[in-house]
């Protein structure tokens, strides 16, 4: 691991002070501007950070603000507290959780209604489709159908906890044979909350969604893009009623 040179006191211009009681708090220009540094590409996951009293050198604030940055930074994953020999605060690695975590909270605390939750995962799982219809591979789709007969196989021994999160593994599996990382993480997020929801409103499985991944597949195979994002099409808007449905079942009870 590396200090980072781009945030060396020489080498960094001080962070102006606030110009009035609108302006933002030293703490946040701060965070701004590591922030600003990571997208320019001067400061990479792994980089080690100064020390806090060269950071407060480097962007002309107290310790007490760079104190505060750096929990702010970590709170949002942006860096790391390690501690021991090789202890110190560095950048992290891009961890997908942060965004699942952050849009469970926001479902938790009503921040998030379940029309717009499973209105989004239609428009991201349409262009999933569309993306597995350009970019997968027969493997991509090898794996599909593997993810399907786990499930049936499931459904069979009556393991219906394991069969609801391995049917929802068909989604992950999806989002890879469209071969884009944003969109897996998208994914991923919006899986998660799903199952919480399901759990929730006590949401049981649909008779027919297993023969519907199998004919999306099928038509993912076959190239045909227009035959693949209707019928997922179809299966997110009986998805949406199924669990509008059990939301409106929950509240009168």
């Amino acid at each position: 691991m590396k200090t980072a040179d781009a945030l060396k006191p020489r080498q960094a211009s001080p962070v102006p002070a606030p110009a009035g009681p609108a302006a933002p708090r030293i703490f946040e220009d701060i965070c701004n501007e590591i922030r600003a540094r990571l997208s320019r590409g001067e400061l990479k996951p792994g980089d080690k950070l100064p020390s806090e009293r060269d950071l407060a050198e480097s962007f002309g604030s107290s310790r007490a603000a760079v104190r505060e940055a750096l929990r702010n930074l970590e709170r949002g994953g942006i860096i790391e507290q390690r501690k021991g020999i090789k202890g110190g605060t560095y950048i992290t690695r891009a961890n997908p959780t942060i965004v699942t975590q952050s849009l469970n909270d926001l479902l938790s605390f009503g921040g998030i209604s379940v029309d717009n939750l499973t209105e989004i995962r239609g428009i991201v799982l349409d262009a999933a489709v569309r993306l597995a219809c350009d970019r997968g591979t027969s493997d991509d789709f090898d794996l599909l159908d593997a993810s399907i007969d786990r499930t049936e196989l499931l459904t069979e021994e009556g393991r219906l906890e394991e069969r609801q999160l391995q049917l929802l593994e068909f989604y992950r599996l999806l989002s890879c044979a469209a071969h884009n990382e944003v969109l897996v993480i998208l994914v991923a997020a919006l899986t998660d909350m799903v199952l919480k929801l399901m759990a929730r409103d006590g949401v049981g499985q649909r008779a027919t969604t297993l023969r519907t991944h199998r004919q999306i597949v099928r038509a993912l195979r076959a190239g045909d893009k227009a035959k693949a994002t209707a019928l997922m099409s179809a299966h997110m808007e009986k998805m949406h009623s199924h669990f509008a449905t059990a939301a409106r079942h929950r509240g009168s009870v």
